[in-house]
């Protein structure tokens, strides 16, 4: 891993990769628990839906990079309804401190690895200071079909310099639903999601994501 910053990339960002979208309802049992939440935002929980995503960025203002993230779901703000992530790991520092200062997203550093598994499953693997903490093995399936932030606008919170930012960003691509299994956490590290109900997965082969600058609350 690089700890050297060599571009710093103020919002408005667009970016293209492809990725997983794992799909949960976290009892709030779990998340205050499990969620690397303070004791405030556990709260404010509201749950409804929450994720974790698996990303691949071919393509953005700060070179390609891969991603990890935890949403736990929703969570009743100042003005409305939204999300929060919670727990984030990213490839590379110039993502690391840009999400920081962009947004406030509290990006970790870590390494990836993704693989070909067997049966055609491609397992995504993630490890800190050597230690793997998150591995899945995935695998698509079905017909392809469109999806768009549009249909089910993504609101998400986050504090930077003890302000509250709030960002709106707007994805699209094509999608198929997926297969997940021999999933592994540590669950020092990530929220360990191997025993929770998985109610979808999907995944984005191609997709195009506009991150806008943050506005504060």
């Amino acid at each position: 891993m690089d700890n050297k910053l060599s571009v710093i990339a103020p919002p408005p960002w667009k970016l293209y990769g492809k990725g997983y979208i794992l799909l949960y309802r976290f009892a709030k049992e779990f998340i205050e628990k499990n969620g690397f939440l303070s004791e405030d935002l556990s709260k404010k929980f509201k749950g409804i839906v929450g994720s974790v995503m698996l990303v691949d960025y071919y393509d953005s203002p700060v070179g390609a990079y891969q991603e990890l993230l935890f949403i736990p779901g929703l969570f009743q703000f100042k003005r409305r309804k939204a999300f929060h992530i919670s727990k984030i790991y990213v490839s590379t520092y110039d993502s690391v401190y840009n999400g920081i200062e962009n947004w406030g997203i509290p990006k970790e550093l870590a390494d990836f690895r993704w693989e070909k598994a067997e049966k055609g499953f491609e397992r995504f693997v993630v490890e800190k200071q050597g230690k793997n903490f998150f591995s899945a093995e995935l695998k698509t399936f079905g017909l392809p079909f469109y999806v768009n932030t549009a249909w089910f606008p993504f609101h998400f919170y986050q504090w930077r310099n003890g302000t509250l930012l709030h960002t709106h960003p707007q994805g699209k691509g094509w999608a198929k639903l997926c297969k997940v299994q021999h999933i592994r956490v540590s669950s020092d590290l990530f929220p360990d999601i191997s025993k929770q109900k998985l109610l979808a997965a999907m995944a984005v082969p191609h997709f195009t994501m506009n991150f806008p600058e943050p506005k504060q609350e």
